[in-house]
């Protein structure tokens, strides 16, 4: 059985890369006008499916994205990601759209979760250093062995 190991700096890659992962969540916005610039989520209403359903589709729920300016009722939206009634989510790159307040039913902030990224960083962690006691984890380096002086060799199914 041959064993691979994992070399210190790609360890330490990982590790970083799990310790620094964080985990987000939608909260409902209160009495509060969001700022712009903020990672936002809008429900859209029955009137906004209507609406939009030229430019957008009409199966629409929930549209998210970074809030770009809030004037005369209306919000402009750098979108990222669009969810529909039927389930699923279609990613987007930022195009910019327009979202009357009439199409609005909530609205949400995204915001960091302190308890949810501790969590996943923890079993990240742990996970890391479960594969790391079991020499799973492996790098691009391959052992090499040399024949046997007779020139004969063992096959190994």
């Amino acid at each position: 059985m041959r064993v691979i190991r994992l070399s210190g700096i790609a360890a330490v890659n990982v590790l970083a890369s799990v310790l620094v992962m964080g985990c987000y969540t939608l909260q409902p916005t209160t009495g509060v006008a969001p700022e712009i610039g903020n990672e936002m989520a809008f429900d859209i209403t029955d009137v906004g499916r209507v609406g939009l359903g030229q430019s957008m589709g009409p199966e629409i729920a929930q549209i998210e994205g970074r809030l770009v300016s809030r004037e005369n009722a209306e919000y402009l939206v750098a979108v990222t990601a669009v969810r529909f009634l039927r389930g699923g989510e279609q990613p987007w790159r930022g195009e910019q759209v327009r979202l009357k307040s009439e199409y609005v039913g909530s609205t949400y902030q995204k915001q960091f979760s302190k308890g949810r990224t501790i969590a996943l960083s923890a079993a990240g962690v742990g996970g890391f250093v479960y594969l790391l006691t079991r020499n799973l984890v492996g790098s691009a380096r391959d052992e090499q062995s040399t024949p046997p002086p007779d020139g004969s060799a063992i096959r190994m199914p």
